[in-house]
C-alpha cells in the first residue's frame, strides 16, 4: 500500500511509523487513520518486527487532533460511525502484541492524546503539550479518551482534564503517570531505540504474553487477572524458548531467542 499521510519504514527489528501531514499539525483525519490501520496490521503479521516506535512529523506536534473541517461534517450517525472506527485502530495498537512507543515530540491534542494512551508506553519531549480539549467544541473524546485516561491517571484528574479541557506540559504529564519519561527534543527517538533494543533483546512469546496480561487483566477483577497470568505463564513454560532462556542462565551464557 502506498501511504500519503504516514512515513513507514523498518529497521533493526523496529518498525518506525510517523504521521506525517506537517501543514495541519499532523492532525488526523480518516484517511490517516485507515493507513495507520494498514500499517499496525502489516506490523502485526510480520515477525521480524518487534518494537513499533510511533512519532509525528516536525517538532511542532506528534497529533495536533483531529482534523475540524472533516469533524464539523458529522451528524449523529456519521459521528458513531467514525469514532467506532477510529476506536478500531487504537485497539489493534493496544493489542498489537508487540510494544508501541509512543514518542510525544509536540502537541498531543484530542485524538492525539488518545492515540499515544493506546500506545504500551509514552515517552515525551520537554516542549510536549498534551491534554483532551473536545469540550471546548462541544463534544467529548470518541477514541477512548474517557476510558483510558482514569485507568492511567485515576478519575479525579481524568475528569479535571477532560472537562476542563486544558493542556498541560510534559513535567506534569510525567508527575501525574500520563508519560513515562521526558526527555530533550533530540534525545527523544534515540531513548525510544534504547528501550526497544532492551525489549528485543527477550523473549517474544513472553513479550507478548505479559503484554496481554496487563492489558486484559486491566479489564478483570484480582483474582480473575491472576488466573490469567497463570494460564499464560504456563503457555510460556511449554515454548523453546523458556528452554532456551533457563539453560542460558544455568549456563551463564546470552540467550537465543526464536520466539517459539
Amino acid at each position: 500500500m502506498t501511504f500519503s499521510n504516514i512515513l513507514f519504514e523498518k529497521k533493526n527489528a523496529i518498525a518506525y511509523v510517523t504521521v506525517n501531514r506537517p501543514k495541519v499539525l499532523n492532525a488526523l483525519n480518516m484517511a490517516t487513520m485507515e493507513e495507520l490501520r494498514a500499517a499496525f496490521h502489516d506490523i502485526k503479521n510480520d515477525v521480524s518486527v518487534r518494537v513499533v516506535i510511533f512519532t509525528g512529523t516536525g517538532e511542532k506536534a506528534f497529533i495536533a487532533g483531529a482534523d475540524i473541517a472533516e469533524l464539523a461534517k458529522h451528524d449523529a450517525v456519521k459521528g458513531k460511525e467514525y469514532t467506532h472506527r477510529g476506536q478500531s485502530v487504537l485497539n489493534l495498537i493496544e493489542n498489537l502484541g508487540k510494544p508501541v512507543i509512543a514518542c510525544i515530540n509536540g502537541f498531543a491534542l484530542g485524538g492525539g492524546c488518545e492515540i499515544a494512551m493506546a500506545c504500551t508506553m509514552r515517552l515525551a519531549s520537554e516542549n510536549a503539550k498534551l491534554g483532551q480539549p473536545e469540550v471546548k467544541l462541544g463534544i467529548i473524546p470518541g477514541y477512548g479518551g474517557t476510558q483510558r485516561l482514569p485507568r492511567l491517571v485515576g478519575k479525579g484528574i481524568a475528569m479535571q482534564l477532560v472537562l476542563a479541557g486544558e493542556m498541560i506540559t510534559a513535567q506534569e504529564a510525567h508527575r501525574i503517570g500520563l508519560v513515562n519519561e521526558v526527555t530533550a527534543p533530540a534525545e527523544l527517538i534515540p531513548r525510544a531505540e534504547a528501550i526497544a533494543h532492551k525489549i528485543i533483546a527477550n523473549a517474544p512469546l513472553a513479550v507478548q504474553y505479559a503484554m496481554e496480561a496487563v492489558n486484559k487483566g486491566m479489564e478483570m477483577t484480582l483474582v480473575e487477572g491472576l488466573y490469567l497470568e497463570a494460564i499464560l505463564f504456563g503457555v510460556c513454560c511449554a515454548t523453546e524458548d523458556k528452554k532456551e532462556g533457563t539453560t542460558a542462565f544455568l549456563e551463564k551464557r546470552q540467550a537465543q531467542f526464536k520466539g517459539r
